[in-house]
């Protein structure tokens, strides 16, 4: 076998932008390091974006992931709130893309269904799974246990996004 290949997992949020990060050998996972990146609610909205970028930035310094997986935006009734998780799901690609790595995008329904089993389902039932999937993962908020599933989700998932960026980038 190869090395193990290094994902970062990242769920975009304005408040509370969680990270995830896991190892794969061969068919194993293994958990890294998981936490969130906290903005104020009082802050500008330039200096939690800021923020959002300097943290994630401090994220991918340390850990040097190889690949990278965000959530995707789920579009609700709150055209500002949606505007806002674009702005911050923005950075959440950025920092990433600016290191060189591609940047896959997982729905969450299929986040859900790779990790539970079904396209919808409580968060304590994804954490249920992470404790069985990655028993050495403790994740400290909601944010980094959904990170790490994005980052799973995309394990799972890597062979077919690999071959599909190089057919688009072959008939690009």
């Amino acid at each position: 076998m190869g090395r193990p290949i290094r994902i970062i997992g990242i769920d975009p949020g304005l408040r509370r932008t969680g990270w995830g990060l896991i190892d794969v050998d061969g068919n194993r996972l293994i958990h890294v390091a998981c936490g969130s990146v906290a903005t104020s609610d009082k802050a500008a909205l330039a200096a939690r974006l800021v923020e959002l970028h300097d943290g994630l930035a401090r994220v991918m310094e340390q850990f040097s992931p190889q690949e990278a997986a965000v959530e995707a935006t789920f579009v609700n009734k709150d055209a500002t709130a949606t505007l806002k998780l674009g702005q911050a799901r923005g950075i959440a690609m950025l920092i990433p893309a600016r290191a060189g790595i591609a940047v896959a995008e997982y729905a969450p329904n299929l986040v859900k269904k790779t990790i539970i089993g079904a396209g919808h389902g409580e968060k304590e039932q994804i954490r249920a799974m992470l404790r069985v999937l990655l028993p050495k993962a403790d994740p400290p908020s909601h944010d980094a246990a959904d990170a790490l599933a994005i980052a799973v989700c995309h394990a799972h998932h890597r062979q077919s996004y690999v071959l599909r960026t190089k057919v688009q980038s072959a008939s690009g």
